[in-house]
């Protein structure tokens, strides 16, 4: 007869068992890292310096750095101060987590070489000839013959340009923006606003708690500080957050019955700046069909198809925008770029371990929790990412482009982190960004 196992082999099994998925999605992080840079030490080059990440081993600190330090440990003080549901305000939280939202992201990138860092990538960087103000001159001739030219003018343009759909340099046309002082502002300005859109969201899925506890995980998470006060995905996440909040409405009486179209209208036009935008459309489907049925996620579904096709045939119409083309002539720009050099095998994990350890490592490990605990956000993101990776769709792209992704990531970590950790999880992630931003150059 066996003997009974002892209470703390009970325990430790029963541990074990609780975390199984963080414990695998970890191991299989730490593995893919190893196997990258073991790589790389070897001489095979897989599209990145660090791959997978985008970056390259290079300190610089300036004397902004300490000041800058000292500005985010009190924003991390003040963010977990105020994350309990009853230490301020619905409307003082948001606006509150606004202004941390701002404050720390410009704190974070005057580490390297001061408040420069905010707009260098747009102007002096060598990665400056890649992004949008190059792009700038094809607009010259007004915007009607810039977007009904698009698709033929796109393998001309500057890389992140030619990447994406001209929703952002119509905008800066629009606005008259031709600086880097002017581009930099409003990406921060539109970035920022992502912060009480997380909290918004939150208390949709949940309730005050965790939605506080998600909003201040996003603040900190380290992509959003690093890319948060540099890199337009800044901008792209805040529109595609928008569109999916809206889209998940709960469907009740009065103006929420008009949230589905609207919604969907968003999301069209959030597509017009980053085509990776239409990834928030299937997690959104999916958040629906897990929470309110197959009938309502297909009426979601629907309405978002309509809104796309109608979005982009009215563009059409006013001023010859051939989006089909557009989108041909963007796969054979990364087709034959930098996807050439970035292998399936490798980048079918590297590109989603990048974002989650991005994501910062407490939300890695909590939002893989939620996965387990099988909450609805976190299956949603879940079967994006698998979709995404499987498919190919993010092989040639790193950390900064999932930067979207990464409110739902914390939404999910949001439900199952003990309030208790909040503070120690926030302390970790502050120094995981911080360290990078000196320790790697990143370019945004």
């Amino acid at each position: 007869m066996r003997a009974p196992a002892p209470p703390a082999a009970r325990l430790r099994g029963r541990d074990v068992r609780e975390h199984a998925l963080p414990l695998a999605v970890a191991a299989v992080c730490a593995l893919t890292v190893a196997v990258g840079w073991t790589a790389r030490a070897l001489g095979v080059v897989w599209g990145t310096p660090l791959q997978p990440f985008l970056g390259t081993f290079g300190f610089e600190v300036s004397p902004w750095a300490v000041p800058g330090a000292v500005v985010l440990a009190l924003c991390a003080w003040q963010a977990v101060r105020l994350a309990p549901p009853g230490a301020t305000a619905p409307a003082g939280f948001a606006l509150w987590a606004l202004a941390l939202a701002l404050i720390s992201r410009l704190a974070v990138n005057v580490a390297r070489i001061g408040p420069q860092g905010w707009s260098d990538m747009y102007s002096i960087a060598p990665e400056s000839a890649n992004e949008y103000l190059p792009a700038l001159p094809a607009v010259q001739d007004g915007l009607g013959l810039f977007l009904d030219r698009f698709a033929e003018w796109l393998p001309a343009l500057p890389v992140h340009s030619a990447g994406h759909p001209p929703g952002l340099l119509t905008t800066m046309d629009l606005l008259g923006i031709d600086t880097a002082s002017g581009l930099a502002a409003l990406i921060i300005g539109v970035g920022v606003l992502s912060a009480p859109l997380v909290y918004w969201l939150g208390r949709e899925l949940s309730d005050e708690g965790p939605a506080r506890l998600a909003t201040v995980l996003w603040i900190f998470a380290p992509s959003a500080l690093l890319y948060g006060a540099s890199a337009a995905d800044a901008l792209f996440a805040t529109l595609g957050l928008l569109a999916a909040t809206v889209l998940v409405l709960r469907p009740t009486p009065g103006l929420r019955r008009a949230a589905v179209p609207l919604g969907a209208g968003l999301l069209a036009v959030a597509s017009f700046f980053a085509w990776s935008l239409l990834g928030m459309a299937a997690w959104a489907s999916f958040l629906v069909a897990l929470r309110d049925g197959v009938r309502r996620a297909a009426l979601v579904t629907a309405a978002i198809g309509v809104a796309v096709v109608a979005f982009y045939a009215a563009l059409w119409a006013l001023t010859g925008f051939e989006v089909i083309e557009v989108l041909r002539r963007t796969e054979e720009v990364y087709r034959f770029s930098v996807a050439s050099v970035r292998p399936y095998a490798f980048w079918l994990f590297g590109s989603p371990v990048a974002f989650l350890i991005g994501c910062g490592l407490p939300v890695l490990w909590f939002a893989a929790k939620a996965v387990q605990r099988r909450d609805r956000g976190a299956l949603a993101l879940a079967g994006v990412i698998v979709i995404a990776s499987v498919a190919g769709f993010t092989k040639a792209e790193t950390e900064r482009i999932w930067l979207s992704f990464l409110p739902l990531a914390c939404l999910a970590a949001a439900t199952v982190l003990p309030r208790r950790w909040l503070a120690p999880a926030v302390a970790v992630m502050a120094v995981q960004a911080f360290l990078t931003q000196v320790l790697v150059y990143t370019v945004w």
